[in-house]
């Protein structure tokens, strides 16, 4: 598989516009949802009934959502342990004193070749983007490097890929009971065991929504 990491971040605005021209074949009607309603910060979690096997107990930190569609990344679907300095090198980026490795997840079903890195908040680029008051993502060769050399964030989670819905999209979905959500707690996002993630996430949902 060919990798590609940009040099800034991919912004959501932009991936969700182009899913939302993709969506329109499906004839989705948005939904008139207030801002306060927005879900960017939380986690979403999958309903033990999801019908799509692609997203059957995941949980996917919300990167963006608002009226042109949502942005979010799976947070609990490693796939390996990979040296950094082979993931660098896939990405075009040969740096010989890098040491170390990461666990790489599969952070949705769109563009599995795009990188992001989910982090704390005590690391900055340009392009980074804040989620909410405690996360933020980052999209760059130069984050892997830091975090190679003990200069990243405190926290942080590779994915590859993500999910996106166009506008209306996932306002019907959890009207369909597919999804519940649940408050991001970095804990939750960045320590506790994968395998245990969607029970922890779904007994922390939100009944309400």
């Amino acid at each position: 598989m060919s990798l590609l990491w940009s040099d800034r971040l991919i912004g959501p605005r932009a991936v969700i516009l182009a899913l939302a021209a993709f969506l329109l074949t499906v004839r989705l009607v948005p939904a008139q949802m207030p801002e306060h309603a927005s879900l960017t910060g939380q986690l979403l979690v999958a309903s033990p009934t999801m019908g799509d096997p692609r997203f059957s107990r995941t949980v996917i930190l919300m990167v963006e959502h608002n009226h042109d569609g949502a942005f979010g990344i799976i947070i609990n679907l490693p796939v390996e342990e990979r040296p950094l300095a082979s993931l660098l090198e896939s990405l075009g980026e040969k740096n010989a004193t890098v040491t170390g490795s990461v666990r790489i997840f599969a952070g949705g079903p769109v563009q599995p070749e795009i990188g992001f890195v989910v982090h704390s908040t005590d690391y900055r680029r340009p392009g980074t983007i804040d989620i909410n008051g405690s996360l933020a993502v980052t999209s760059s060769r130069e984050i892997l490097i830091d975090i190679s050399n003990n200069k990243g964030p405190t926290k942080s989670l590779v994915a590859f890929g993500y999910a996106g819905w166009g506008p209306g999209q996932l306002e019907n979905e959890i009207g369909l009971g597919q999804w519940f959500v649940a408050s991001a707690e970095p804990r939750l996002v960045f320590d506790e065991d994968r395998e245990r993630l969607w029970d922890l996430a779904y007994s922390h949902r939100v009944q309400d929504l």
